[in-house]
């Protein structure tokens, strides 16, 4: 049965993150889950081999029936006219016109990591959603941290080119992102922090570093690095001096007072 349908010009577009989904324009298109499957890993290893590819999708069969087993979705693939997969010898990847949505992530995040300071908004919503959630392939577990992982690094990269710019709301924006994709990791805390020293908000800096502090208590009985409490040293140095002081004005006046009498 076809898989992409009948669609002589249409832009073909594979969505992996969020949910998989085939686009032929704007018409979505049913595909077995079987070769969803196909599909999905072709677009995250473009260039494969055929052996890589089934070994991967078939795991735990013998060779010869991985490799048969694929043969027989790749050629249930090319009944379609717009098929959207293409061999070239050993190797199987998605035809040149074929767009996919963990491409526009790599490539953003590319384009930030060379300070090509791209759209912000863009990147904020990049990758915003997990690879293919609900399945369970090793596979896609291994390709799922990895995007997830590159999406963090992203953001803070992002959120502190805005803050060398200057660009104080921005970088908050991208900090805060990132602080939502996983909030027990540093990074974006420091990050926010930075941003609200930087404005000279110093109530904002030290309320965002307790917060932070008591979820990392809560959550996994830890304390913030020492890297992190540095940057509060100089905003919290009177407080502790003051504290000090008080506590050494105390101690003098219990030495000094007369004894209790019996």
């Amino acid at each position: 049965m076809p898989t992409t349908g009948a669609c002589p010009h249409a832009p073909i577009s594979l969505h992996l993150l969020g949910g998989f989904r085939l686009l032929h324009g704007d018409a979505p298109v049913v595909v077995p889950r079987g070769l969803q499957r196909v599909l999905a890993l072709i677009g995250l290893r473009p260039g494969a081999t055929r052996s890589h590819l089934a070994g991967l999708l078939w795991p735990e069969a013998s060779e010869e029936r991985a490799l048969s087993s694929l043969r027989t979705a790749l050629w249930r693939l090319r009944q379609d006219p717009c098929c959207p997969i293409s061999t070239v010898g050993d190797t199987v990847r998605l035809g040149p016109l074929v767009g996919v949505d963990v491409d526009a992530l790599v490539g953003t995040a590319a384009r930030v990591r060379d300070g090509a300071d791209p759209c912000t908004a863009a990147a904020l919503e990049a990758g915003r959603h997990d690879l293919l959630p609900g399945w369970y392939e090793d596979w896609v577990l291994a390709e799922r941290e990895r995007l997830r992982q590159l999406r963090l690094h992203m953001l803070e990269e992002l959120a502190d080119q805005h803050l060398t710019a200057g660009r104080h709301g921005e970088a908050l924006e991208a900090a805060l992102e990132a602080m939502a994709a996983e909030p027990l990791r540093e990074t974006p805390h420091r990050l926010v922090v930075r941003i609200h020293l930087a404005e000279g908000n110093a109530f904002e800096a030290v309320h965002a570093f307790y917060v932070y502090r008591d979820l990392l208590l809560r959550e996994l009985r830890l304390e913030p690095s020492a890297a992190m409490t540095a940057l509060l040293d100089d905003t919290l140095a009177p407080i502790r001096h003051a504290s000090r002081d008080a506590d050494d004005q105390r101690r003098t006046l219990a030495h000094r007072a007369p004894p209790r009498a019996r």
